[in-house]
């Protein structure tokens, strides 16, 4: 395993982090920092820094800044538009802001503030998700109430001000159908993404049984919610059948609490950050464990943990150790030039064992030969050994 905390000689603390996708497999990541840490002051930053996959690190200064405004309060949730071009932050004293990433990493990148009408005085927002198509963007409030908007031109699809008593978490599912919410009562609810009609309630395992996280599957094979649960002292992940909407079983795969939840973007993996600063990273088809990193970060609840899109590798964030980037020591996966080479060795080692055997097919048979019976010999280039002799033997024009 590997690990490497960014630089943060800002003085603000890391609030939460996201990966942002670029163009030819390029990684960034934004980190959002509040105005202050212990003691000492400074105005609520929004960092970009460039990711490098050789030495799993983030770069040590940022591509770009953006300071928020006093008047806007910390940053509170971060959700990044999948085309990498926009994300929405929300802010502590009420309200979103909509940015875009203008520029490059070459020319320079700048982040330019937008107006987001719909959600500039909503309140305390705790958690934003946009589509895995972008299409729809949803915010749920502490407030309880959901919001749904078509991307970009962000008319309101639903606005149910008692979806829950306050919303805790939320996810789309992959073919942006269907959107998972969760409640801080412990109950979890499915919204049809297309004109918000609550479709179902998930099923839960006596009031003990408090779903807290939900994540949708992201392979396209396997059409399940995965959420995570406490059941008492014990915490489990909970699957749920989307088709049905009835549970399929559970697991247990952390040792606390968790605290927050994701999916690879190729859904092969699942991962809980946990509330004592472990993190535990589980194969979604064996739903076994394959990395654990325990106290990764240290006493302290992991507010942010996010797949990067392209590399195995783990974006955390906490207050008190800022932000880390740790590569997974999961299973190395074929390559697609790997796998066409292998295909052309193999299909060259089975010319060459067919040219042996009809070499030798003879003595390994042990048939008997006439006289004056030859075996023709055959060229794997093209060009036949067959005399013009053999040719006139048998009467054959040439």
């Amino acid at each position: 395993m590997e690990t490497e905390e960014a630089s943060r000689g800002e003085s603000g603390y890391v609030v939460c982090g996201s990966w942002i996708r670029r163009p030819k497999k390029v990684n960034w990541a934004i980190i959002a920092k509040a105005a202050k840490r212990r003691g000492s002051s400074s105005p609520p930053l929004l960092n970009i820094y460039s990711f490098d996959p050789i030495t799993t690190s983030l770069s040590s200064s940022p591509l770009s800044t953006h300071a928020l405004n006093e008047s806007d309060g910390d940053p509170v949730a971060i959700s990044v538009h999948p085309g990498g071009d926009y994300f929405v932050c929300s802010t502590s004293k009420g309200g979103c802001k909509l940015f875009e990433i203008a520029g490059g990493a070459t020319t320079g990148i700048t982040i330019l503030e937008k107006e987001l009408p719909p959600l500039q005085n909503a309140g305390l927002q705790k958690c934003m998700a946009f589509s895995f198509d972008g299409s729809k963007l949803a915010v749920g409030g502490v407030d309880g109430c959901l919001r749904i908007m078509d991307w970009p031109n962000l008319s309101v699809i639903l606005e149910e001000p008692k979806a829950h008593k306050s919303i805790r978490d939320m996810d789309f599912s992959l073919d942006s159908e269907f959107l998972a919410t969760t409640s801080i009562d412990g109950s979890a609810r499915i919204w049809k993404a297309e004109d918000g009609f609550p479709l179902s309630t998930l099923e839960r395992s006596g009031v003990c049984d408090n779903l807290i996280l939900c994540r949708f599957s992201k392979d396209g094979t396997k059409p399940f919610l995965f959420c995570a649960a406490q059941r008492g002292d014990v915490p489990v992940v909970n699957v749920y059948d989307i088709s049905t909407w009835k549970k399929l079983g559970f697991k247990k795969l952390s040792r606390k609490s968790a605290s927050t939840m994701a999916v690879s973007l190729d859904g092969k993996y699942i991962a809980l950050g946990g509330k004592d600063g472990d993190i535990s990273i589980a194969e979604v088809k064996t739903m076994e464990i394959y990395h654990y990193s325990k106290r990764l970060h240290l006493g302290q609840t992991i507010a942010s943990l996010e797949f990067c899109p392209s590399e195995r590798v783990m974006l955390t964030t906490s207050s008190e150790w800022g932000e880390m980037v740790t590569k997974l020591t999961v299973p190395k996966e074929w390559k697609e030039w790997q796998i066409y080479a292998l295909l052309f060795c193999l299909f060259l080692a089975s010319v060459v064992l067919a040219y042996v055997f009809f070499e030798n097919s003879d003595s390994f048979w042990k048939l008997p030969m006439g006289k004056d019976q030859r075996r023709p010999k055959i060229s794997l280039f093209g060009d036949s050994s067959t005399s013009t002799k053999d040719h006139n033997r048998w009467n054959l024009d040439l």
